[in-house]
């Protein structure tokens, strides 16, 4: 038995999964549904700022960044995106119907207003290397968007910017992209994005579905909330749990939850953390219990199969482990398989049997 590994260039793998080589290798699109908040008023920063984990004062126009929101114990309630604009600031976020009353509960005397703008704008994502010049034969000029850090974007600041199109005016954003590029393209009107769409498909853009998207995201390690970022009855994670230290700015002031997460970086690690696995044996079902020694160390919160060719397989998995047991570093069990760990994005680091 030899092992092969995978190319750690992502623009090298090649699966039996057109789309996801798409991808990987050329570029994807697929509609965007996301949640809009807009803030608005005289106090805008300063309160949002007391609510974010992130530098909301930081932001200058069309910049952004990513963010947890808090309880006073230092759980995450939701996340979001938020970029500033001339007269508010926005919060891009999967969460807009329960953080619109969650954050209204904490404006008290602040002249500050929340408005859900979810239904006025219509999104498209398009993902992968030929992402940039795909969009430059539409005539969409990117003025440099995302210039600094070309295919795989930066852990801090995000960027956006208003481009023309067809007489049109949308709102592109330059996402976080671990392993390749990713742009958002947001219009105001449905008809417009189902053009730009088809637009795109035309110049070559292959049309993905939810599942490969998932795919991506759990070769890139990127943790969603409500799967692996918990708020429930059974689990309810801390920021440095995540190991997503682009939501987090130590330098900004209080905000709500803060004494929580600055306790957590001055004793220097939690007890567990987010990573991600290769898994052999049985694919388990999501939420299995990991052991080692006998003992429970860590979950399994997403899970994926990927067929390289017709022998080899790679199953990859995202979730938590616990501290010591990954210092022992040892492989963690779970009924019928074995987790390995390796490094995020998990890309780098496929291995598969032969």
């Amino acid at each position: 038995m030899t092992t092969a590994s995978i190319p750690n260039t992502p623009t090298e793998l090649s699966t039996t999964h057109p789309q996801l080589n798409a991808l990987l290798q050329d570029a994807g699109v697929a509609p965007l549904t996301m949640g809009w908040i807009r803030v608005t008023g005289s106090d805008r920063e300063r309160w949002l700022n007391g609510m974010a984990t992130n530098s909301v004062q930081q932001l200058t126009n069309g910049k952004g960044a990513y963010n947890f929101f808090l309880n006073a114990q230092g759980r995450i309630q939701g996340d979001g995106t938020i970029f500033a604009a001339p007269d508010a600031l926005l919060l891009e976020t999967a969460q807009a119907e329960t953080l619109v009353p969650y954050l209204d509960h904490y404006i008290i005397m602040d002249d500050v207003e929340l408005a859900d703008v979810t239904t006025t704008r219509h999104g498209i994502q398009l993902i992968g290397p030929r992402a940039p010049a795909l969009l430059a034969k539409l005539g969409l000029s990117l003025n440099n968007l995302g210039e600094d850090s070309p295919g795989v974007d930066n852990l801090g600041e995000l960027e956006s910017a208003s481009v023309a199109w067809n007489g049109l005016t949308l709102t592109v954003i330059h996402a976080y992209s671990p392993l390749v590029p990713r742009f958002e393209l947001w219009l105001e009107n449905a008809s417009d994005a189902e053009a730009l769409l088809t637009a795109l498909k035309t110049e070559g853009a292959l049309a993905v579905d939810a599942d490969t998207l998932n795919t991506l995201r759990i070769l890139e390690g990127t943790p969603l909330y409500g799967i692996d970022i918990r708020n429930s009855d059974t689990a309810r994670d801390l920021p440095q749990e995540t190991n997503q230290s682009r939501a987090l700015h130590f330098a900004k002031g209080c905000y709500l939850g803060q004494e929580i997460v600055e306790r957590i970086r001055s004793r220097g690690n939690v007890h567990r953390t987010f990573t991600a696995f290769r898994l052999e044996g049985q694919l388990p079902d999501a939420g299995v219990v990991l052991q080692s020694a006998g003992k429970p160390a860590g979950e399994l919160t997403s899970i994926v199969s990927i067929a390289i060719d017709q022998d080899h397989t790679v199953q990859l998995a995202l979730g938590y482990a616990r501290r010591e047991a990954l210092d022992r570093h040892e492989p963690l069990q779970y009924p019928g398989g074995t987790a390995h760990t390796v490094a995020i994005p998990a890309l780098a680091e496929i291995k598969t049997q032969r």
